[in-house]
């Protein structure tokens, strides 16, 4: 391909990319990000290739593979345009039978559809299944639709147009201007306005302009920038030139944590490819602007996330935050002025200027517009990445979309934002999310991670995993922060080990204050958030353990003893012989028992036994 010269060229290159497509081509989509990969999407990809071409057949058929399609739980999936034809759970023995049946014949294979969860109903096309139909895939929308390592595939849905439209006349303040029309928050944590951010650098007079997509997620359970990196970089690239061409930035880094190989091998693909296309690089389509983007690969430190601590390992140096002001907006890498998005947040941007600010303000609520993409795991019959409009309730996405908690459970609570994030119980499901309204609650947006509990969860333990977590990734530069976890995360361990003392629930709330207003950077700030919530609205539980000796979920071990009911028990001798030491005793076809002082709670005689009659007490 040759470099674009004008606006003209990106347009002429569409209708070329455009024009060599049959509209009777039928395209098989076949996701293929890390998720579905983990299931061999990719030989499954490879497989359709090689059938396609020993069945020669009349009508051209072509193989996508694309990124996250987002029901991450039911891959391979495997999607057939445009009839939207979804199959789920797609092996390699599969393909030549959905060659001859599905393409060659027409025919739809049921075992390979999706049931509906009331009725049991095979349900044939992607839009008909819950977990599609409820969501608003704006940002995500083309993930299952271009193939991450083709340019041409992106621009020919209108990628790159509205860069084209602003460094070709538009004025930069007035795209800054729209852009805070448009509400449009950071989605990677606090939800500060993206237009107040590029305001206050493109009155920075020192250059170079530095900016800075910052991919380094590391939320337990989130990867909805990983997956938007591996299916669609080319609309964060394009975000981040609109940016910088609005700011008067020169640079650009996408920061991304070396955990993601397939991310980072596709964003090398993205970033070769706009460079070739003279997307990147001086006097791009031949203006005076001049812009290009370096790859950065983090170690996986949590703290990263942090914009002065990402800054320092940008800089090669040790990655912990620093005391702002001076804000990385007037005073970042190497000391000129920075500007830091997330991967969702630069994503958005180009949905901005081709829809405009007006249009995309209707979607969401109150001063949270647009659409958020969460990670939708735990306790759920439907894991996957989920794009919901702001707004929406806990509820709708726990029941509708996530189909509520496998094994007929009742679902408990639900973490928001990650570790440093709030658990919100069940009778608060009808809360909206928003920003201001899970702040209230006490739990934030975050990145975006929803990590659902159902009736075995320990909230006392849940929090103890998380505290953990946040103790292990702090930089211990604070000593609120290094040694105050550490003191929160004892008494956590005490309290789930049956050693719980009077005392402990208000040294457990003194300490997390403390830690929350000393702490330099939001990892401190917000590592307490799990424990205040658990204490908040599950208070009992703490009481039970500590007072009763108790655990009311039953899961922690020091609480719990096994027991055999007699009624139930058929003599069957399974638990007898994969007891680990021997603990359990009985005749064939007798009630056996467990000897509590020999038994070590491994659990596994309640796994083994048939008749459910080994019980926790």
């Amino acid at each position: 391909m040759r470099k674009l010269k004008s606006a003209d060229d990106l347009e002429i290159l569409k209708d070329n990319i455009l024009s060599k497509h049959n509209p009777e081509e039928r395209i098989i989509s076949i996701c293929c990000g890390t998720g579905c990969r983990a299931y061999k999407a990719h030989k499954v990809a490879e497989a359709f290739k090689q059938e396609l071409e020993k069945s020669k057949l009349k009508k051209k058929v072509i193989v996508k593979t694309t990124g996250c399609h987002g029901f991450c739980e039911r891959g391979p999936l495997v999607v057939f345009h445009p009839e939207k034809i979804f199959y789920q759970h797609v092996a390699i023995e599969d393909v030549p039978e959905i060659v001859e049946k599905t393409i060659n014949n027409g025919e739809i294979i049921e075992r390979l559809l999706y049931p509906d969860p009331k009725t049991g109903k095979p349900l044939t096309y992607e839009y008909e299944i819950p977990f599609y139909k409820w969501q608003h895939r704006k940002v995500f929308g083309n993930n299952g639709l271009i193939d991450p390592t083709s340019i041409e595939d992106y621009i020919s849905l209108g990628g790159y147009s509205a860069f084209a439209k602003a460094v070709s006349g538009q004025n930069p303040e007035g795209i800054i201007e729209d852009v805070k029309k448009s509400g449009l928050r950071g989605r990677g944590g606090a939800g500060f306005p993206t237009g107040k951010k590029w305001e206050f650098l493109a009155i920075q007079e020192k250059k170079p302009k530095y900016i800075v997509c910052n991919g380094d997620e590391g939320d337990p359970g989130a990867y909805m920038d990983r997956s938007l990196l591996e299916g669609n970089p080319q609309s964060v690239i394009e975000g981040m030139l609109i940016g910088a061409y609005s700011t008067g930035a020169s640079h650009g880094y996408i920061y991304v944590r070396t955990e993601y190989p397939l991310a980072i091998q596709h964003l090398h693909i993205a970033l070769n490819q706009a460079r070739e296309l003279g997307l990147l690089g001086n006097n791009i389509l031949n203006t005076k602007f001049s812009f290009d983007i370096q790859l950065v690969q983090g170690a996986g430190a949590f703290v990263c996330g942090e914009e002065t601590a990402l800054i320092r390992s940008i800089e090669g140096r040790r990655s912990a935050p620093v005391i702002r002001p001076p804000f990385p907006v007037e005073k970042g890498i190497n000391g000129y002025p920075t500007m830091i998005s997330n991967v969702e947040t630069w994503a958005n941007i180009p949905i901005i200027l081709r829809e405009g600010s007006k249009k995309y303000v209707q979607t969401g609520v109150g001063k949270s517009t647009g659409t958020k993409i969460f990670s939708l795991v735990g306790k759920i019959k439907n894991t996957g990445l989920v794009e919901v409009p702001m707004g929406i309730t806990i509820r709708d996405i726990v029941e509708k979309i996530g189909g509520g908690a496998p094994d007929n459970a009742q679902v408990k609570a639900i973490q928001t934002g990650g570790p440093s994030g709030g658990c919100i119980p069940a009778s608060l499901f009808d809360l909206t999310i928003d920003y201001e309204s899970l702040v209230k609650a006490g739990s934030m947006m975050g990145s975006g991670g929803l990590i659902v509990m159902d009736e075995n969860t320990c909230m006392v333990d849940l929090a103890r995993y998380f505290l953990e977590f946040t103790k292990n990734e702090s930089c211990g530069k604070c000593t609120f922060c290094r040694i105050g976890t550490k003191r929160m995360l004892e008494i956590l361990e005490r309290i789930t080990a049956g050693e719980g003392k009077d005392g402990d629930i208000e040294k457990l709330e003194d300490l997390a204050y403390k830690i929350k207003t000393s702490s330099l950077c939001g990892l401190g700030q917000t590592a307490p958030n799990p424990v205040l919530t658990t204490l908040k609205y599950f208070r009992s539980e703490y009481e039970a353990h500590i007072y009763e000796k108790k655990c009311p979920a039953k899961t922690c071990t020091a609480l719990i003893s096994y027991k055999i009911d007699e009624e139930k028990c058929t003599g069957c001798r399974a638990c007898v012989k994969k007891c680990p030491v021997n603990a359990i005793s009985g005749e064939v076809k007798k009630a056996h028992t467990i000897d509590k002082d020999i038994c070590i709670k491994c659990g596994v005689c309640i796994s083994v036994c048939k008749f459910e009659a080994v019980i926790k007490i």
